[in-house]
């Protein structure tokens, strides 16, 4: 197998507030201003070493902030979907998932002007129960997703599945490109590459990871453009229980430790290693037979 001797760099486009807010306070908001500048800071350091990326958007982000991706189009970097309210893939049904991706990938190629190849779920929600989905996207003309864990977290993961970028052959006959989540073994564990472990971790995790991953296959790392916010909003909880207002004020507490170091610990992985978007990965490496 010829290993490209770039990684794929992958960016998830969701607004963490609103999300916050729908989940966890069950209160309907919008996507913040705080997308748009925490994005532009990827856009303006990626464009300083000279990096595309795959942004992996949300529908919902796109309706209100179509400009957002028309300059990260304009920037050369590939965009793909994220769905359209961050539903994760085991809470819908079939026609339901259709609609999610059908409308944001319509949305994002009418903004950008441009076809997207591209899919992640939100949350990596994929797993052996919900792999249905996966001829949904080929059905809807996605040429590959980016959604499975092959790793065992507490809730989601598809442990076992092949870590290598390949082509999944469907039960209809379609067959869709997966280029899995990236996953290091630290012994009777694997974890993976970027996002939370990016940020709760010291950088020398990410840093030997990214180095023994690449040994064998190019590494997909994540991050989002909130991890690098440490802007505070006053929270309501004066609907929720008791019960509910802990969780989510730990779960709140828990996202926002360690932002203040992400910045930093992304700069210096450009600096150390090459990358570049899925769709140049795919396209370099041999094995999987066809371009994009």
């Amino acid at each position: 197998m010829t290993i490209s001797m770039f990684n794929a760099l992958t960016i998830d486009v969701e607004d963490y507030w609103s999300i916050f807010f729908r989940d966890w306070l069950h209160i309907e908001a919008e996507p913040s201003d705080a997308v748009v500048k925490n994005t532009k800071w990827f856009l303006q350091t990626l464009g300083e070493f000279n990096i595309k990326a795959t942004f992996f958007v949300l529908g919902e982000v796109a309706e209100k902030f179509p400009e957002l991706v028309k300059e990260i189009a304009c920037k050369g970097h590939e965009v793909g979907v994220h769905g359209f309210y961050h539903k994760k893939i085991f809470e819908l049904d079939s026609d339901t998932f259709k609609k999610e991706v059908g409308s944001a990938k319509k949305l994002l190629e009418d903004i950008t002007g441009q076809k997207v190849l591209g899919h992640r779920a939100p949350a990596f929600s994929f797993n052996a129960d919900t792999q249905w989905a996966l001829e949904v996207l080929a059905e809807c003309g996605f040429k590959y997703d980016s959604s499975i864990s092959p790793a065992q977290g507490s809730r989601l993961g598809w442990p076992g599945f092949k870590k290598e970028i390949h082509r999944a052959n469907l039960p209809s006959g379609k067959s869709i490109l997966e280029v899995p989540m990236s996953a290091v073994s630290l012994g009777i564990v694997e974890l993976r590459v970027g996002g939370g472990y990016m940020r709760h971790f010291p950088y020398l995790y990410t840093k030997l990871a990214v180095k023994t991953i690449q040994r064998k296959r190019p590494v997909v790392l994540y991050v989002h453009p909130y991890e690098i916010d440490v802007q505070e909003l006053a929270l309501n909880t004066d609907n929720l229980t008791r019960k509910q207002r802990k969780r989510a004020l730990q779960f709140h507490k828990m996202q926002l430790r360690n932002r203040n170091t992400v910045g930093w610990k992304f700069t210096k992985l450009l600096n150390e290693f090459k990358f570049t978007s899925i769709r140049e990965v795919i396209n370099s490496t041999a094995e999987n037979e066809a371009s994009l």
